[in-house]
């Protein structure tokens, strides 16, 4: 699963990928400095491992993985290819969610590309070029059904979900902020609306804002606007993250406790990248290795046991499963057991978010 990472030219994108994948990604104050997107794969912050670890004391401990891609800055006429236009969309068309930075700080230092500060103009910017390019896809589509229904009405259903779009796009409103159910999201599946893909906002504020950083208007406004496409915002003071990915543990917590944060912002970033995208984990534990693998919410016991080894989920009985919490309050599987907090669970059982499993099945 990949989480795009765009802005303006000059916001803090590559400082927030060098930051989270502690990478290296080529940074500097000019436009259009990241031209192919750099790529990373980072694991996703999971206190449960940790724990688990200390009463396994496993050879492995593997966490979930998630991957960020640092897309080049983009400018008003990028879906005409204006800049590196064409570029900029074709690299968004690939990744499954999108990672707005968004810059709320003033610094005489540091060039903006429109010459002031202004957060909404910078997103605006940003969702109207991805809005017209939703339009032309979106326009093809309905000439297309048009012709298809004269020969079969059954398309009619078709129509009506994209002329419903049509209608948010020409409003200036991204596809996500349309209610569709699970069948009219299915049809438009494959039309791989870039405006259809969750976003999350990051207000990259500076150092001196973090203090009262849910006061700062234009924080304020960032989170407004967001609350119109039901997304969320992470305030976070880039520069400062990046700082703190090059401490160890220990600096790191130093450095965190003497700002009054509980945990650095990219924890939290990951963390809700990897809730946006729908997914979660379950976890297997032992001597070997303890891991988090991901699957999809809603996702079945034989699914996710495929998730370890086709072969598990081809021959599948029972999962034997514990939720973390009622393994940690127990303090071992045995007293779990003993409790009777230990479960069979079918075919039919949805996972949840940190069961520990032990699948049982046979080839």
């Amino acid at each position: 699963m990949k989480m795009g990472i765009v802005g303006l030219p000059n916001v803090g994108k590559s400082t927030l990928f060098n930051a989270i994948t502690k990478a290296g990604a080529e940074c500097a104050n000019y436009p259009f400095c990241t031209i192919e997107p750099n790529v990373g794969i980072v694991p996703v912050p999971d206190e449960r491992l940790d724990k688990l670890a200390q009463m396994y004391n496993p050879q492995k401990v593997t966490h979930a993985v998630i991957e960020f891609v640092d897309i080049a800055g983009l400018v008003k006429g990028a879906s005409k290819g204006e800049g590196l236009g064409n570029k900029f969309l074709s690299h968004i068309r690939e990744v499954d969610s999108i990672v707005e930075v968004v810059r709320c700080f003033e610094d005489s230092n540091i060039v903006h590309v429109d010459g002031s500060i202004n957060p909404i103009r910078d997103i605006e910017t940003i969702n109207l070029e991805l809005i017209f390019a939703d339009m032309e896809t979106v326009n093809k589509r309905i000439d297309t059904v048009k012709k298809k229904i004269k020969a079969d009405k059954k398309y009619q259903e078709e129509l009506n979900v994209f002329e419903k779009i049509k209608t948010a796009l020409d409003n200036g409103k991204p596809a996500r902020t349309v209610e569709l159910s699970d069948e009219e999201k299915e049809i438009v599946k494959d039309a791989f609306l870039l405006t259809m893909k969750p976003i999350l906002y990051i207000a990259n504020v500076s150092e001196e804002q973090l203090g009262n950083v849910n006061e700062d208007e234009n924080v304020k406004k960032v989170v407004e606007y967001a609350k119109q496409e039901n997304a969320e915002v992470i305030p976070l003071c880039v520069k400062i993250e990046e700082e703190l990915s090059s401490l160890n543990d220990e600096d790191e917590k130093e450095m965190l406790n003497a700002l009054g944060l509980d945990e650095s912002g990219l924890s939290k970033v990951i963390k809700k990248s990897y809730d946006l995208l729908g997914l979660m984990s379950f976890l297997t534990a032992g001597e070997p290795e303890v891991r988090a693998w991901t699957i999809k919410k809603g996702t079945k016991a034989p699914q996710a046991a495929g998730k370890i080894h086709t072969d598990i989920e081809r021959g599948f009985i029972k999962a034997e499963i514990v939720s973390y919490n009622d393994l940690i309050n127990c303090g071992s599987m045995n007293v779990a057991k003993e409790k009777g907090l230990v479960r069979m669970e079918g075919k039919d059982y949805i996972m949840q978010d940190g069961d520990i499993v032990l699948f049982r099945f046979n080839v």
